[in-house]
């Protein structure tokens, strides 16, 4: 039997062990209210500003325009509906590929009438069409809201934010970016990038579950999407996720410290899994451009469609191999990726594997033999 093996790190990561010792003491002696005025809500409240700090530096942003939340979808969803109703957009602008807390969003908005919605194009290489996102906002003098991805989570695909930043700031628009992917994976410098809000998720590098940021840009006043209690700034009600607060703030500085070191490990992971594939599976093709402005974590294969590579996530499952067909939300599932759909591919069974600091190129070779047998 193989050792269980994991290669789905785009949906979740397992968390490293610095993170809990960072976090354990929060869950124990550091268990005070922070809205306290008594020393046990005081410390608290001290860590969660200390952990505020220690985000925006790694972002290049201000504290005050660090907001913690409950992870992306609740970030996106605060973004989204606030250029709608604070910031006056009547009209989105996203592409069909997005993450299903971005894209049904902006259906619910535009299905309410509170905007219309238009889709970019889409390459045949998977990336959005950047001229036609242009073109889009040159043909109207509405109020517009640009929600795109920084790096799409099922093929990969990095999109130039600081672009669509230019283009954003030229047709004075509103511009939300999905960093989820991409936060704790990249240096990310706000600094240098014209937009208005963008997202993250601990859980994605190596942090805990159920936190996540919202970047604010400071030249917005928004209102909070959650009521009932004046936590972060009067942002965002609820008694503060503290020791997943810490965490993020951990997992984060810690995915910065080795950044380029663990990038050559995992981008060889990839390229050798894609060299091994090419090499042992007659007709396999990857999607994307997983050679060009793309992840380092992700590769999207398809697989000829065939009766065995129907069942090749469940098979590869059932030899302890962990993988997904797409996003978290589709593994397993019968109606298929939207993001594969949406590329017009030649029918395939399509799977993704996505890897992490903790993957080796033994696992690949196990993997590899696994699929030599299914396949």
């Amino acid at each position: 039997m193989t050792p269980r093996i994991y290669f789905d790190n785009a949906a979740t990561t397992p968390m490293d062990p610095r993170v809990f010792d960072a976090m354990t003491p929060y869950f124990t002696e550091h268990f005070g209210n922070p809205s306290s005025i008594y020393s046990y809500g005081r410390e608290n409240r001290l860590a969660i500003e200390k952990a505020r700090k220690s985000v925006a530096a790694t972002l290049h942003a201000h504290p005050s325009e660090i907001f913690f939340t409950s992870g992306g979808t609740e970030s996106s969803n605060t973004a989204i509906f606030a250029a709608i109703k604070e910031l006056g957009c009547k009209r989105i602008i996203s592409s069909p590929i997005e993450h299903h807390a971005t894209l049904h969003t902006c259906n619910f908005i535009a299905e309410r009438g509170d905007a219309s919605l238009e889709l970019i194009k889409i390459l045949p290489n998977g990336h959005v069409d950047l001229e036609d996102l242009e073109h889009l906002l040159s043909s109207s003098s509405e109020k517009t809201l640009v929600t795109l991805m920084h790096a799409n989570n099922e093929i990969g695909n990095i999109t130039d934010i600081k672009r669509v930043g230019a283009l954003t700031q030229k047709y004075n628009a509103i511009f939300h970016a999905d960093t989820v992917q991409t936060v704790g994976h990249f240096p990310i410098d706000l600094s240098t990038i014209h937009v208005d809000f963008i997202t993250g998720a601990s859980h994605k590098f190596h942090g805990p579950k159920g936190v996540g940021i919202l970047y604010i840009n400071a030249k917005n006043k928004v209102n909070p999407f959650i009521h009932g209690g004046g936590q972060e700034r009067n942002m965002r009600a609820g008694t503060e996720n503290i020791y997943g607060i810490v965490g993020f703030a951990k997992a984060l500085e810690i995915s910065m410290q080795n950044h380029d070191e663990e990038k050559r490990q995992i981008r060889g992971l990839k390229t050798y899994l894609m060299e091994s594939l090419k090499g042992k599976i007659k007709g396999v093709v990857f999607n994307g451009d997983p050679t060009g402005d793309s992840l380092y974590t992700v590769l999207s294969v398809g697989f000829p469609k065939t009766e065995k590579t129907e069942m090749l996530l469940f098979n590869l499952d059932i030899r302890n191999i962990c993988v997904s067909g797409g996003s978290a939300c589709s593994s397993g599932a019968n109606q298929g990726s939207h993001v594969i759909n949406a590329l017009s591919l030649p029918d395939q069974s399509t799977v993704r594997f996505s890897f992490s600091k903790y993957n080796t190129q033994q696992e690949v070779d196990l993997l590899m033999d696994a699929l030599s047998d299914l396949v």
